[in-house]
């Protein structure tokens, strides 16, 4: 079983280096918080919230999950260089669309850093309407 890091609030570290280093790997959930269900409903999970992580050949963030509980709903892998490649830095982003069939969602992410591991969100809770 891999470790899991988890975001820790970045505001109560004292070193800048370990701020950077928690805040450039976490995935952070964005979403409304209701929806309803059979339509379709957009979840952006964004890596880095204040510091944007590396792009190189051998350090990148390699895929992005998102869960509800504990079923995967959806993934997206990426490859070195899809941020600019060599040397550059940003913020990887992507949307999701899921169309809701319970009566709430219970949404958390995963990203993966091929030289650091494993990072999850912390959970959003959404309603779901009929």
């Amino acid at each position: 079983m891999p470790k899991i890091n988890r975001y820790i609030d970045i505001d109560t570290l004292e070193r800048e280096a370990k701020k950077d280093y928690i805040d450039r790997h976490s995935p952070f959930v964005h979403c409304a918080a209701k929806a309803k269900k059979g339509e379709k409903f957009a979840i952006t999970v964004r890596v880095g919230n204040e510091y944007s992580h590396p792009d190189d050949f051998d350090h990148y963030i390699a895929n992005v999950s998102l869960y509800n509980g504990e079923t995967l709903v959806a993934r997206a892998d990426f490859v070195a260089g899809t941020l600019g490649g060599q040397g550059a830095k940003g913020q990887l982003e992507v949307t999701f669309n899921i169309i809701p069939t319970a009566s709430k969602l219970n949404l958390a992410a995963h990203s993966y850093c091929t030289k650091h591991g494993l990072w999850e969100s912390d959970s959003v809770s959404v309603d779901v309407a009929e």
